[in-house]
């Protein structure tokens, strides 16, 4: 017991001297036969003893060696990233991002008077005024991005989580249902992003898994509303997300299940194309799509004389099979720029479509009988930057035709225009957290003639790192 006791103390010792001086290979089986020759230890201590000493070296990493040129052999090495919030272990690189935010909305129906709604419209309509305290159109969200290179491919694996801050009434569109503003509700988390990549600079890159769509992406990523409200829509039990200039400028762009391929940059150019999940109609026949959809994406980057230009245009198209019979194909255009001159950018897009509906793709898209719609929208806006202060302003619309005459007749207080404008201003508290605040007209028309409108009023901050 005694020569176990002496063992392990010097085995303590030698833990501490390790961080100083080198260890060589056998200095514990040498210790103990020099204690076993001083008759120290006992044969069957000494046995004992050297088993386990066996045992432990087969069960311990060997410790770091310098090697010729001052890099160190580990094996795993863990070490934060030279750039964001991540690791390094071994050969993968793990990083996160994430966003909060939480905005007081106050919203006021200009037409409380009106007896009939308009179908589809983005405008509130009642007889109050309502205030909450919600997310603007980003609900949060928490990214996790793990990369690696392997074999000359690079190759990522990406998650995103985006929960928001108000409680959720679950149904059939999920953490996306109607708000429910009661005691011992919960928030949901919108699960939006899953996927993987692999590439190469001269290949391109191959997504497969759940991401943003081709058609309209640039549209509200480049819209000064998805750091904001814009309109509330459903202000008195607020959901995860306001509206921002959806619905009125462009046609939600959604996160779909895909496998894309984007190519290289060539001379500022980069096309995308994929191949999409189908999706059926909101509101039109039951359909059982026996195609995928398809989308593709061209954008250009550029300097002229100090004036900065991203330009892009997309498109997408997909067939519908309805299960009463028959088939009609949504299809849909769209094209933007944004230029930005010093402090000044400015920003114009467009669409058009036919069987793609309004707001988000297959709202409204056909009528009863599977006749696809119209629809094509704009929108334009300015923001400056100044310091830490910057100051915005946009106006959109977004409109869609009836089918056919006999549509009209079914459907006369269906939405024909939703527009809104929107000024805002921001302030730069530190390089993570902006302070926003926002003023929003909404306006809903229908066909019929009716129209609902309402102002809203938005504080708050967005915050990102």
């Amino acid at each position: 017991m005694i020569g176990k006791i002496m063992l392990r103390s010097t085995a303590a010792l030698g833990a501490i001297a390790m961080s100083t001086t080198p260890v060589f290979a056998g200095t514990g089986e040498t210790l103990l036969k020099r204690l076993h020759e001083k008759g120290i230890l006992t044969d069957e201590e000494y046995n004992e003893l050297l088993a386990e000493e066996a045992a432990e070296a087969e069960a311990t990493p060997a410790p770091a060696v310098a090697v010729q040129g001052g890099e160190v052999d580990t094996g795993l090495l863990v070490k934060r990233t030279q750039s964001g919030i991540g690791f390094e272990v071994g050969p993968a690189t793990i990083q996160f991002a994430g966003s909060v935010n939480g905005f007081y909305v106050h919203d006021n129906p200009d037409t409380p008077s009106a007896t009939t709604p308009v179908v589809g419209g983005i405008a509130s309509v009642g007889t109050k005024n309502s205030s909450a305290v919600r997310n603007g159109l980003l609900p949060g969200f928490l990214t996790v991005s793990v990369s690696t290179q392997q074999a000359g491919w690079d190759i990522n694996a990406f998650f995103g989580l985006y929960p928001g801050i108000n409680s959720a009434a679950w149904g059939t569109l999920g953490a996306n249902n109607g708000g429910q503003p009661t005691a011992l509700a919960t928030s949901g988390i919108d699960a939006r992003q899953t996927y993987m990549s692999f590439g190469r600079a001269n290949f391109g890159t191959v997504k497969l898994g759940r991401d943003i769509g081709l058609f309209g992406s640039d549209a509200i990523l480049n819209d000064i509303t998805l750091l904001s409200s814009g309109s509330p829509g459903g202000n008195v039990a607020p959901a995860n997300t306001t509206l921002g200039r959806i619905g009125s400028g462009y046609i939600y762009t959604d996160f779909q299940p895909q496998i894309t391929y984007t190519s290289p940059k060539l001379g500022g150019f980069q096309a995308a194309v994929g191949v999409f999940q189908p999706l059926s109609s909101l509101t039109g026949p039951a359909q059982a799509n026996s195609e995928p959809g398809f989308q593709g994406k061209l954008t250009y980057d550029g300097q002229f004389g100090g004036v900065g230009a991203h330009l892009w245009a997309s498109g997408i198209t997909q067939k519908h099979d309805m299960l009463t019979g028959g088939d009609y194909t949504g299809r849909g255009l769209d094209m933007g720029a944004k230029v930005t001159a010093g402090p000044i950018a400015v920003t114009g897009y467009y669409y058009t479509a036919k069987g793609l509906g309004t707001t988000v793709l297959g709202l409204f898209d056909t009528d009863a009988q599977g006749n696809p719609r119209s629809s094509d929208g704009f929108y334009v806006q300015g923001l400056a930057t100044f310091g830490k202060f910057a100051v915005g302003g946009s106006y959109g619309e977004s409109s869609l035709d009836f089918a056919n005459p006999a549509d009209a007749l079914a459907n006369p207080d269906l939405v024909k225009t939703n527009s809104s404008y929107v000024g805002q201003v921001r302030y730069s508290l530190t390089s993570w957290v902006t302070l926003i605040g926002e003023y929003i007209h909404s306006k809903a028309e229908a066909h019929s003639g009716n129209e609902a409108e309402s102002d809203a009023l938005a504080m708050g901050g967005i915050l990102f790192f």
